[in-house]
């Protein structure tokens, strides 16, 4: 029991440091976080390729977030936040932050 505490401890905080290493690598490749906490929006094929070539730790943050289900893509085939995602998104910056209203 106690190693299964762990282990759900330390996926959240994967998940929590990947959500916000892909936050600051939103911004500095001139994306904002509605850009993956919108279901209708997201990033497309080309954006996501961008973003792996430019920002090292990007690769390794979207396979941790695909992997713990707290990203997907949505109908048009666009990576963006599941709703586990944003609500531990939400969490960390406000809803402000990624209103999604």
């Amino acid at each position: 029991m106690h190693s299964d505490i762990s282990t759900a401890s330390h996926v959240q905080r994967s998940l929590r440091q990947c959500l916000a290493v892909v936050a600051e690598l939103l911004y500095d490749n001139g994306h904002v976080l509605e850009t993956i906490t919108l279901a209708q929006r997201g990033l497309n094929r080309k954006e996501l390729q961008s973003l792996s070539q430019n920002a090292p730790g990007w690769a390794t943050c979207q396979q941790v977030l695909e992997t713990s289900q707290a990203a997907t893509r949505n109908e048009q085939g666009r990576f963006v936040l599941t709703p586990m995602g944003r609500e531990l998104m939400f969490d960390m910056f406000g809803e402000g932050a990624a209103d999604c209203a």
